[in-house]
């Protein structure tokens, strides 16, 4: 589709251009991380894509690593470092993820890839997100990020899905600009991230 096709070739001007200049930003962070953090600049995590097949998703390391039987979101409070909290308000954390643009794992604007093991979680439509590739940011994310519910975070995303054009993407990059700067929504005030999807969420009526 002409449509696709633009999007690809977006995606792959701004992932190469983004690293080239943001290289002295990315690299000035991946240092930071490794003398606050520890080995392991890197998280890495396998996110679910386009037709729910797997990819690895990497983005800056944010958190101490996790101990035994505490790696649940209602631990994060205690695992993020100031550092982290910088990186993700400011989205620096998000700067790897340019490679995976690059790669087309991704694409700038789509739903949020997800933890793969999330995919008996989903309940009718809300496998529609799977129709397109996950993006960097989104309808969910300008809505609100991590302050908006799980239900209605995959209803923005389904309606994204039905109602895709490059038109509403470009108005989604333009809103994200704003709400990277002003970094609302990081913390939804309970977590510092994002509640776990539910294992046991009831049938859709």
């Amino acid at each position: 589709m002409p449509a696709d096709v633009l999007r690809r070739a977006v995606d792959v001007t701004v992932a190469a251009v983004g690293l080239l200049l943001l290289a002295p930003v990315l690299g000035g962070a991946a240092l930071a991380v490794r003398a606050t953090m520890g080995p392991r600049v890197l998280f890495r995590q396998e996110r679910l894509g386009l037709a729910g097949r797997p990819f690895t998703l990497l983005k800056l390391r944010t958190m101490k690593h996790p101990e035994p039987g505490r790696e649940g979101p209602e631990f994060d409070a205690d695992r993020m470092t100031r550092l982290g909290s910088v990186l993700r308000a400011s989205s620096v954390d998000e700067l790897p993820s340019l490679w995976n643009l690059l790669r087309g794992d991704i694409t700038l604007v789509g739903p949020r890839p997800l933890p793969t093991h999330y995919w008996p979680r989903y309940r009718g439509d809300e496998y529609r997100r799977f129709e397109v590739k996950p993006g960097i940011t989104g309808l969910a994310q300008v809505s609100g990020r991590n302050l908006v519910d799980w239900p209605e975070r995959l209803a923005l995303d389904v309606r994204y899905v039905e109602q895709r054009s490059l038109l509403g993407d470009a108005r989604i990059l333009v809103r994200t600009v704003p709400t990277v700067l002003s970094g609302s929504g990081v913390s939804n005030g309970q977590v510092v991230t994002m509640h776990a999807l539910p294992a046991d969420r009831p049938p859709l009526d």
